[in-house]
């Protein structure tokens, strides 16, 4: 359905695809856009901007779960309407390309949430009665910080319940490059990557490099793009025989600094 999208050969080698056992059924690699100001982290109360996902699944998994060939069979994306802070800043418009016109248009989170469960339930994923996963997926992201952190703030300020089905399990892919990376040194590319890269996660794009595969493909920062980003990356692990497990938790009551009542955040405690 998107074979823009697929895996592309290495070009480390034409070696097979290796059959894995792999548990997982599906997976929903999510990264989101939200709000942001010059110099915040992820402790500041973000509201998510952008919501796009894309649903992997395996072209050639057998009776016992062996499987290599791995691809997106559908995309869900939406901008979502911020509601404690409506308007965006220049430098979060600049860095995502996302606008003001779009978020203002668009629906709010506790709206995208329900139409993206009608899209899992179309999927087969959830059930449409009470929400509850039907079929064992994975939500996997760039590091772990769209479900653990974005996520969770979104849906204090939304004052709405994390649905069942955000709940489970996450792929942290970048800690999965990077493990893959150090394991299997004598098969990265030609080229050579950092130093820093034995020790801490790899970014992106040094992620596509070590895995051989052309360059990102897209405009970084767009959430639709990085997401295809990293169904490229898990479909090349998958190739390579690496088990798609989840290496991340979450944490659904965390509070931060700043939450006040639910859905109040205290404005007095921000500095911007």
């Amino acid at each position: 359905m998107y074979p823009h999208l697929y895996s592309q050969p290495s070009s480390s080698g034409q070696r097979q695809d290796i059959r894995e056992k792999q548990p997982y059924e599906a997976f929903l690699v999510l990264d989101v856009e939200a709000t942001c100001h010059e110099g915040t982290g992820f402790d500041w109360p973000n509201e998510i901007i952008e919501w796009p996902i894309c649903l992997m699944r395996w072209k050639d998994r057998s009776g016992e779960g062996k499987a290599s060939q791995l691809e997106i069979v559908d995309e869900f994306r939406s901008f979502v309407k911020p509601t404690w802070r409506p308007q965006l800043s220049q430098y979060c418009m600049d860095l995502t390309g996302i606008t003001q016109a779009q978020v203002d248009s668009a629906p709010t989170f506790p709206v995208v949430l329900k139409r993206f469960a009608r899209f899992l339930a179309k999927h087969g994923l959830i059930s449409s009665g009470n929400g509850r996963p039907i079929q064992r997926f994975c939500w996997c992201s760039d590091g772990p910080f769209d479900i653990r952190y974005f996520v969770v703030k979104q849906c204090f300020i939304s004052r709405v319940p994390m649905p069942p089905w955000i709940r489970g399990d996450i792929l942290d892919v970048r800690r999965s490059v990077s493990s893959w990376e150090i394991d299997n040194k004598q098969e990265t590319t030609a080229v050579e990557l950092p130093e820093i890269s034995r020790r801490q996660p790899l970014n992106m794009h040094l992620q596509l490099q070590a895995l051989g595969l052309p360059e990102f493909q897209g405009r970084p920062h767009s959430g639709i793009d990085d997401a295809r980003n990293v169904a490229r990356i898990m479909a090349e692990l998958a190739r390579r025989g690496v088990r798609l497990i989840p290496n991340a938790s979450i944490r659904p009551n965390r509070r931060w600094y700043w939450m006040g009542r639910p859905g109040e955040v205290r404005e007095d405690l921000l500095q911007v």
